[in-house]
């Protein structure tokens, strides 16, 4: 295999290498993001059920002032019976006070359930808080792990551009040029193996002419079927 080939062949290898770091730092940053989504729904949850305690204690303030006035109105006709004349005023002043009582015990019960309910939205508001400050806890220590891990990633790949970069000092710019174009629309399989006489970029079976040629490895070959950079594999 001559020099150009080689070159070639290593370069493919080193670009190969250094996109493979691409979805490795999604990866991590998908991690990151999805703890952070748990939090913000968490901190949804939480919102939500703190809007449903307010507006139960809105309802329970509104139920203390009609028990207010249910209460002054039992007084109010607890007055007027000391001056009350005929029975036909009594039963109306009977069924009135009967009316504020039955008004009363229903407001006293929507405050029992109120409360009761405003007990059960802090229980769940409490769980969802604990939740919120173990998610918090874990993002944390994520952001540490996933730090590590990038800069571990971040120095690996400078590395490899530095051997990269040395390697294209190396080579000749036309061969870089005539890569690059193939790179364009076969991305990291710009330069493929040939086993048992087949490209391993599109499969095809290549003539026994263009196979002499690979297996000599005195030029660049290409794929006549699919165009790409084809050397010999040691099967």
């Amino acid at each position: 295999m001559n020099k150009d080939l080689q070159d070639l062949v290593e370069l493919s290898k080193f670009d190969a290498s250094i996109d493979a770091f691409l979805p490795k730092l999604e990866a991590l940053n998908e991690k990151l993001n999805s703890k952070a989504d748990e939090i913000s729904a968490t901190n949804e949850q939480i919102d939500a059920i703190q809007a449903d305690i307010e507006d139960i204690a809105t309802q329970i303030k509104a139920t203390n002032a009609h028990i207010a006035e249910f209460s002054a109105k039992i007084k109010d006709v607890s007055k007027k019976s000391s001056s009350i004349k005929t029975e036909r005023e009594m039963k109306s002043l009977n069924l009135e006070e009967d009316l504020a009582k039955e008004q009363l015990s229903v407001a006293n019960d929507d405050i029992v359930k109120y409360e009761k309910l405003i007990d059960t939205k802090n229980g769940i508001k409490k769980d969802l808080e604990d939740k919120k400050s173990s998610l918090e806890y874990e993002l944390t220590a994520l952001e540490d792990s996933v730090g590590s891990q990038k800069e571990k990633i971040e120095k690996d790949r400078a590395t490899l551009y530095t051997k990269k970069d040395k390697l294209l000092n190396s080579m000749d710019s036309k061969i870089i040029s005539f890569y690059e174009k193939i790179r364009k629309w076969a991305g990291n399989s710009a330069v493929v193996k040939v086993r048992k006489q087949a490209c391993y970029g599109c499969f095809m079976k290549i003539n026994d002419k263009t196979y002499s040629s690979v297996i000599k490895g005195d030029d660049i070959v290409t794929c006549p079927h699919c165009g790409r950079i084809l050397y010999k594999d040691s099967e």
